[in-house]
């Protein structure tokens, strides 16, 4: 007996007219059922010709999820991309009401008000008020929170490009350095005491409290390493960010050309910046787009210092809220870790043009037609 070596050979994979149509119709609904257009679109680039490891690439998934629902569409058809039936008591509540649930909590809105209540959609489907909560929960909608957004209006795509290489292929015989200020510290202390956590109790503060001072908070973060350069400003000027710059100038040395990561705002665009600039040649800036200070890596190290010391700090003076500042990052400079970015320039492009695409097609006007 032949003994067959390897891996086993993959069935074929047969897409006939009328299975293409449905399964391009369930790719197009991903607003409803994402997980099941998904699987139509791993079904659909499988039938175009695609490895089970190129489709899961291009899909960011992994190759046996891609080879599960190919064997599971060889096998049932369009059917068998929905989800098994699981054991215990059979549903009472049927795909279309469940699909009249999503539908109208995501392309509808009751009258009078601008969204959704479980209360007022259970009243409009005839469903229970906790039936709506745990579907809702199952597709993970939330209708009364929202989020803002901004889409940058500059020249995105070579910005973008620019720093994120930057990230993954910093040149040699240079430091790139992340620069911004976070301004408008409070120093501030509460009113009475702080009870401090006991065992079954956890620590209280009083909600008022009294604001002594501001200060600035001037930080240049080294990508490859992860230490942090700092002053702190009680103003906020091209001056104190010109004074920050020969600090910087100070403590690199001086065979190294230095890649400043900042953003647009006007005291880094001044004329007395720009001529101390011209005058050493080896800086080089790289703005990010405007509304898009994520590319710029010391923006979450200034989360990981309102986090863990300004937001439940308590301080009398300013004075006492800078030497807390220094005291919190000359330990972090004890122990430096940088952020390790992950994302390509293409991957970060792709992901916002297809936020655009979807914003844009929401907002689309609607077409009328008249019966007049």
């Amino acid at each position: 007996m032949q003994i067959q070596r390897g891996r086993p050979k993959k069935h074929e994979l047969i897409v006939d007219s009328v299975q293409r149509a449905q399964l391009e119709k369930l790719a197009r609904e991903s607003r409803n059922v994402h997980w099941l257009a998904f699987r139509a679109q791993i079904i659909l680039q499988c039938a175009a010709g695609s490895s089970n490891a190129a489709v899961a690439h291009k899909l960011h998934t992994t190759g046996f999820t891609v080879g599960f629902w190919r064997n599971r569409f060889i096998a049932e058809g369009v059917a068998g991309l929905s989800d098994e039936p699981r054991p215990g008591a059979p549903r009472e509540i049927g795909d279309e009401k469940i699909e009249q649930v999503v539908r109208l909590t995501l392309e509808k809105t009751p009258k009078g008000a601008t969204h959704w209540s479980s209360r007022m959609l259970a009243a409009r489907t005839g469903l229970s008020q906790s039936t709506i909560s745990r579907i809702w929960r199952a597709f993970g909608l939330k209708p009364p929170p929202s989020e803002g957004f901004q889409l940058s209006n500059d020249p995105l795509v070579d910005k973008v490009r620019d720093i994120v290489g930057l990230y993954l292929d910093p040149p040699h015989h240079a430091l790139v350095l992340c620069v911004d200020e976070k301004s408008q510290i409070q120093a501030l202390s509460r009113s009475q005491p702080v009870l401090p956590m006991r065992v079954g109790q956890m620590e209280r503060r009083t909600h008022d409290y009294k604001v002594h001072a501001v200060t600035s908070l001037f930080a240049a973060l080294d990508v490859a390493t992860g230490p942090l350069l700092r002053n702190c400003y009680r103003r906020h000027r091209s001056v104190e960010f010109l004074d920050f710059l020969n600090k910087i100038d100070q403590d690199v040395p001086a065979e190294l050309d230095v890649h400043l990561v900042l953003d647009n705002y006007a005291t880094h665009k001044t004329a007395l910046v720009r001529h101390w600039l011209q005058k050493r040649p080896r800086y080089h800036l790289h703005f990010t787009p405007t509304h898009a200070s994520w590319l710029n890596q010391v923006e979450p190290w200034f989360a990981l210092l309102t986090e863990r010391h300004i937001k439940r700090g308590s301080h009398v003076s300013v004075q006492q809220l800078e030497q807390a500042i220094r005291e919190f990052i000359a330990a972090h400079n004890q122990h430096p870790k940088p952020f390790r970015w992950t994302k390509s320039a293409d991957r970060i492009l792709a992901s916002i043009a297809r936020f655009a695409t979807s914003t844009l097609a929401a907002h689309r006007p609607a077409t009328y037609t008249s019966n007049q």
